[in-house]
């Protein structure tokens, strides 16, 4: 049955009314927004000579968590997160310009994570390889670095952990991305497509769906998925695997979403800087505030002593002292043949006053030991690309 004219003339006055409401709590956030920037730029003022890292990522989790548990709803702590983050990120923006280095070009599952995580007001620098990341970092050029660190089905990126080896820089905080796929094109049919470009490892990570759905479609390896896009704008017969974001920038349409062959795809990313993240003005340590456990997340750098029961020793001791250990891996000691060195993660903040004994006891056991941070867990970032392009849905 079709609304009566007084209904619809009901409904039309209640949405004028809900639109003037919404207006109202648009001004008032403004004037708030601004309230706060104004105290963001005096802070800035105040620590200008402060050469300290503006991130602070155990403050921002403070502030997070305690912006969860005040969150009455309906607005769900996962938009709350986004919202602030971008909050967090004008913020450090107005006490000072952040540059922020990454795996370029603009476009990647890097930019992606860091401009997530660290929020648009950013100033991303993309570079050649993770080596001129760690360059950049310890110049002084960029104050952080995005690293891509391991990869939950393709396992640890060798080169990252090789690289804190030879440079001084600190794991400032952790985030954890889902890698998911999409096919991008600027046509509209599948049908079309006579070549697919990506990075190798996403070619890799659908290549189920590709010989299931575009069987002779040529498959061409490019040095990035952002390449790639850039590739399929071009040609009309083309398509890319990426990140859906790309269409966007790219002006592509998403012919397909969720290709990879396997969902639980995730990427753990670092954030590192040139100082130790709770390192404050002054050289003191943070103190967590009351009910907040601060750092609950430490990685480990070391080397042993080439005897029996060496490791044994060190997990004897983290065993003792109660603390779990999440991450374990050697890698080669480059330019000293069958000598290791040992990466670790642990579920614990080993610079807290209670652990002194134990990074002791630490640094007898092992001829070199070296924190490469203390940190909160990282968040995971789920969201998957939902703008509307044109698609064949075959994910």
């Amino acid at each position: 049955m079709a609304p009566s004219d007084s209904s619809v003339s009901d409904a039309a006055q209640r949405l004028s009314t809900i639109r003037a409401q919404i207006e109202d709590v648009d001004h008032r956030l403004l004037a708030l927004f601004n309230e706060r920037a104004a105290l963001s730029q005096e802070v800035g003022r105040l620590k200008a000579h402060d050469p300290g890292i503006i991130f602070k990522p155990l403050r921002e989790r403070e502030v997070l968590d305690r912006l969860a548990r005040e969150n009455a709803g309906p607005l769900p702590d996962e938009h709350l997160f986004s919202i602030w983050r971008e909050i967090l990120s004008s913020s450090r923006a107005l006490q000072r310009p952040q540059h922020v280095a990454y795996l370029g070009p603009e476009g990647t599952f890097s930019y992606f994570a860091g401009v997530e995580y660290l929020g648009h007001s950013a100033t991303f620098h993309p570079c050649n390889d993770l080596k001129q990341i760690f360059e950049e970092v310890v110049s002084g050029q960029c104050e952080l670095g995005v690293v891509p660190l391991e990869n939950s089905l393709q396992g640890t990126v060798g080169a990252s952990f090789d690289l804190f080896l030879n440079h001084d820089v600190y794991i400032q905080a952790e985030l954890f991305s889902r890698i998911s796929h999409c096919l991008l094109s600027q046509g509209n049919s599948l049908a079309d497509i006579r070549t697919v470009y990506s990075h190798p490892q996403p070619l890799a990570q659908c290549s189920g769906w590709l010989r299931a759905h575009l069987p002779n479609a040529g498959l061409i390896p490019v040095e990035s998925t952002a390449a790639a896009a850039r590739r399929a704008r071009h040609e009309a017969d083309s398509a890319a695997i990426g990140n859906g974001k790309l269409a966007d920038l790219n002006g592509l349409n998403i012919l397909a979403r969720r290709i990879e062959d396997h969902s639980g795809n995730w990427t753990r990313f670092v954030i590192i800087g040139p100082k130790p993240a709770r390192k404050q003005l002054g050289g003191c340590m943070r103190t967590p505030v009351p009910g907040h456990t601060g750092a609950d997340k430490t990685s480990l750098l070391f080397t042993l002593p080439d005897k029996s029961g060496a490791l044994s020793a060190v997990l004897e001791l983290l065993a003792v002292h109660h603390i779990n250990m999440r991450k374990l891996e050697s890698r080669p000691l480059r330019g000293q043949c069958w000598k290791y060195v040992f990466f670790a993660d642990v579920e614990s903040d080993l610079e807290a006053p209670e652990h002194r004994e134990l990074l002791q006891r630490l640094g007898e056991v092992c001829t070199s030991f070296r924190i490469l941070g203390c940190y909160p867990t990282g968040p995971q970032l789920d969201r998957l690309e939902t703008a509307d392009h044109k698609e064949d849905d075959h994910a």
